[in-house]
């Protein structure tokens, strides 16, 4: 049980001097990558640049007692960020203490929520955010991101929760643009550009080893960190209209337990919940793919409650919220990292610089750091899910596209909270109205096709029909339309046949459909019958009277309904469908009811 709540205990006995060789090289790399990153999502939070380095702290400290994954990298990300700019700003004013608070409060709210969802094995409810629609909000975010950034490498005040807004705040300020800002941040942006497309070939091409290449190649927007900082300080371009992140305070977070305002804390609550699970799916997703490669396995539950116990770290020590941020978990995973005691020591590794670098970070130009949001998030920008899709899903394409349109116009929660109305009303849709098919025996087999594809043989007297979907509530009505019509445009059938290959349950509603149709039938002379029932399914069954009521029999596979019911056709022989069956509806009746050929 503790190894359960506390994997460390796992994997630490195990430990060795390869190991921490391994995590250690790793953890270098990462910290390397993170600092910047830190600083820049700070801002992009709308907080001071430490809270960015103390939210890469005991947060990841945190992880690597409670997490499962031995490489994912937790931390501040561009898209959580973003949020927790719009949530706190709904509150407060930025730049304020009551700002800084709201931050605090969202992770903290954030990691109660995961830790108990994860406790009570609620993970299940990230999957009601589809993957394509996931994938448009990120899409949208990061356009919303980049152009947000445009301030920082023009100098242009500009502000807005949506891209119209930017655009337009921007257009309106264009008088601002100040080019010593635009000096800075344009080649810091076309160097970091560059570096992630061609820096480690040509490192290589001039004899570097691969490894070495590829730890500068990481380091890249360090070195822009140190030339914009020289360039501010030797011209003196702080002077000139260049906003710098000036002091910085070289101490560690002082502990304390967020502030309780019941009014901020309804406010935020479902900013919150919104953060947790898009943090949550971008990390586990991440964990669950880096896993497979090396064969290991995350606890989806468990994760839920590492990421919760790290928000909550992330909020006493004056963070915000954090997830497993995508980059750096590849980056942490391909520099070798073993166990997450690698990034114990890239905690170790941003503690130190929290305490003895951030002197020199004083003349740090805002647009280097705007120039390496720019540079990261537009790495996330993803239409390859429209394409798909388009081809694919009509629906879905609308779902993804509707997303993108309303993150863009409105803003993230909105397209957030889009993507899971969409999502659900899309499987409500999907499941109320399942496919279905009449279906017939095809010759010379004892297998079962559907009547529109195949050429099957079929009783005059008896109509089988499979449902595709487990029968609930939203489409128990649904079943009854679809029988009695069948029943009233075919006087001939005798019996009903319903096929349950495809359905996995049966809830109290459906169950009181079938009682229905058993006693409509009845009425009309007609008897039903079960086949291929699911063993659950039929344990749920027998706790009811529904089987002891039913007109006709259970049938343990359809070949031995048919045969059972062909004999009792009264010297009506089996007819030969040749893709098309009188017994399937042609038309679509009152109810919506249609065809469907699958």
């Amino acid at each position: 049980m503790l190894k359960k709540y506390f994997p460390i205990l796992e994997w630490a006995p195990r430990y060795n001097r390869d190991t921490f060789v391994s995590d250690l090289i790793a953890a270098v790399i990462v910290t390397i990558m993170l600092i910047p990153q830190s600083l820049a999502y700070a801002l992009l939070a709308g907080l001071p640049p430490e809270a960015g380095l103390y939210a890469s702290i005991l947060p990841i400290i945190v992880y690597a007692i409670f997490g499962t994954s031995m490489t994912i990298a937790v931390g501040p990300v561009a898209v959580a960020s973003l949020m927790t700019a719009t949530a706190a700003s709904a509150v407060a004013v930025q730049g304020t203490p009551e700002y800084a608070a709201a931050a605090i409060v969202l992770a903290f709210l954030s990691g109660l929520m995961l830790a108990g969802m994860g406790l009570l094995r609620l993970g299940f409810l990230a999957n009601f955010l589809s993957h394509p629609v996931i994938s448009g909000f990120i899409t949208a975010s990061a356009f919303i991101i980049a152009a947000g950034q445009v301030k920082s490498i023009t100098g242009i005040p500009a502000r807005g929760h949506n891209l119209v807004e930017i655009l337009e705040n921007l257009w309106l300020h264009l008088d601002k643009f100040n080019w010593p800002t635009f000096a800075i941040g344009l080649p810091a942006l076309i160097f970091i550009f560059w570096s992630r497309k061609k820096m480690k070939a040509l490192l290589v091409s001039f004899g570097l080893k691969p490894r070495l290449a590829d730890v500068l190649t990481k380091a890249a927007p360090v070195f822009a960190i140190l030339v914009s900082i020289a360039a501010v300080k030797l011209f003196g371009m702080h002077e000139m209209g260049v906003s710098i992140v000036g002091d910085i305070p070289n101490a560690l977070p002082k502990l304390a337990v967020p502030p309780f305002d019941l009014e901020m804390w309804s406010s935020l609550a479902v900013s919150a919940l919104l953060i947790s699970i898009l943090g949550y799916v971008e990390t586990i997703s991440v964990a669950q793919t880096l896993a497979a490669r090396r064969r290991e396995r995350v606890d989806p539950d468990q994760e839920m409650i590492a990421l919760g116990a790290a928000n909550i770290a992330s909020a006493i020590s004056r963070g915000f919220p954090v997830t497993g941020g995508f980059s750096r978990s590849v980056v942490n995973f391909d520099a070798g990292a073993r166990t997450p005691a690698a990034g114990a020591f890239t905690a170790v590794g941003i503690a130190l610089a929290t305490l003895y670098l951030t002197p020199f970070l004083y003349f740090l130009p805002k647009a280097t750091l705007g120039a390496t949001i720019i540079v990261a998030v537009l790495s996330l920008v993803d239409f390859g899910p429209l394409k798909l899709t388009w081809k694919y899903s009509k629906a879905d394409f609308s779902a993804i596209l509707a997303t993108i349109v309303i993150t863009l116009t409105v803003g993230v929660e909105a397209g957030v909270l889009a993507g899971v109305l969409i999502s659900l009303f899309l499987y409500l849709k999907r499941t109320s109205t399942p496919h279905y098919a009449v279906v017939g025996r095809v010759p010379g087999t004892e297998h079962f096709r559907n009547v529109l594809r195949h050429k099957v043989e079929t009783l005059p007297h008896v109509l089988m029909v499979r449902v595709d979907e487990s029968l609930y509530f939203p489409n128990a009505r649904f079943l009854e339309e679809l029988i009695y019509d069948m029943i009233a445009r075919h006087p001939e059938i005798r019996h009903v046949v319903l096929v349950g290959t495809a359905i996995n349950h049966i809830d109290t509603s459906a169950l009181e459909s079938l009682e229905q149709i058993n006693s409509r039938l009845k009425d009309a002379g007609v008897m039903l019958h079960l086949t291929e029932i699911k063993g659950p399914v039929m344990d749920r069954l027998h706790r009811s009277h529904f089987l002891e009521d039913l007109t006709g029999k259970v049938f343990f596979t359809q070949n031995e309904a048919f045969e059972a019911l062909k004999s009792e056709g009264a010297g009506e022989d089996a007819t030969t469908s040749s893709g098309q069956d009188d017994t399937a509806p042609k038309s679509a009746p009152a109810g919506g009811l249609k065809p469907s050929a699958a």
